[in-house]
């Protein structure tokens, strides 16, 4: 059994946001490259540095124990089909100019993470968190009042990696083991795609000898790296608390849609964000209460 560590729970969950907040910067460079393609060759390149690190880095008996509990490849399937939900929305999001949209499904994220723990794991919620949530969906409703319609982009990225999350939390599976077995399982459908799509532009003999095809084979580590981080330090923290360290993700890519990339943070966009950002406020409180209310009992 794992012995629960908070203080490398905090530490590796930080580095999986901060460098899921730069991601847009990786994406960007890869803009000429189609969306569905980019996650095609990020599951080939992630399954093949999977492998390697498997090779270099140890984890006794992990084969063994799915072979005895087949189910658990299905739970891992169910992982990777989520995971790459979420990747094609959010390259396709960064590539089309709804940067913005994408910073806003994560900072939903966290209190889907809150909902899900009360519906799913049974966990119960204090007033303060409850008022979290409430602004959390004050402020999607004043985005569907004002645009007239949902933002879906957001909803979506937020609904696919809190129950990536939900299910990886419960899955007795290793962290890197698991997410390495998830890619493996996706990589029959990449092959797949590159064989029914020889025109695509990985299809053509020039591509191999490009820039592009470097910086694809970087989303092998790019992609690992942040993931294993992300579920160990889910093995160490709970995991409301561990969705709240992510506001650090959507803020790093708010600030370069705005700054960088001149995405236009209107009135009623800023609205939505006010209400999210609130929520965030509210939840840290009553996070930050309680601990104290721990320390002197």
């Amino acid at each position: 059994m794992t012995t629960v560590n908070p203080q490398r729970g905090y530490l590796l969950g930080l580095t999986a946001y901060i460098i899921w907040g730069l991601f847009p910067l990786y994406f960007k460079a890869l803009q000429a490259v189609p969306a569905l393609e980019i996650i095609v060759h990020r599951a080939l390149w992630s399954a093949l540095f999977g492998a390697l690190l498997l090779a270099v880095w140890k984890h006794p008996g992990w084969w063994r124990e799915l072979r005895e509990h087949p189910r658990r490849l299905l739970v891992l399937a169910g992982c990777g089909l989520l995971i790459a939900s979420n990747w094609l929305i959010y390259v396709w999001a960064v590539n089309n100019d709804r940067m913005l949209e994408a910073s806003l499904g994560y900072y939903i994220n966290p209190l889907v993470n809150v909902l899900l723990g009360l519906l799913i794991l049974g966990e119960r919620l204090r007033r303060l968190q409850w008022l979290a949530v409430g602004l959390a969906a004050l402020g999607v409703l004043q985005q569907v009042w004002q645009v007239g319609s949902l933002p879906w982009v957001s909803l979506a990225l937020a609904l696919t990696f809190g129950f990536y999350g939900l299910i990886r939390k419960q899955a007795p599976v290793a962290a890197l083991p698991g997410l390495v077995v998830e890619t493996w399982l996706l990589l029959p459908v990449a092959l797949i795609w590159l064989a029914l799509h020889p025109a695509a532009m990985s299809g053509q003999a020039g591509f191999w000898s490009s820039g592009e095809v470097l910086l694809l084979a970087l989303a092998g580590p790019i992609t690992l790296i942040p993931l294993v981080c992300f579920n160990a330090a889910a093995r160490h923290l709970p995991y409301t608390t561990l969705g709240f360290l992510q506001y650090i993700a959507p803020t790093l890519v708010m600030l370069q849609a705005v700054l960088l990339f001149g995405e236009r943070l209107d009135p009623a966009r800023l609205m939505a964000f006010a209400c999210i950002w609130a929520g965030l406020v509210v939840y840290s409180l009553d996070i930050w209460i309680n601990s104290r209310r721990r320390v002197v009992v």
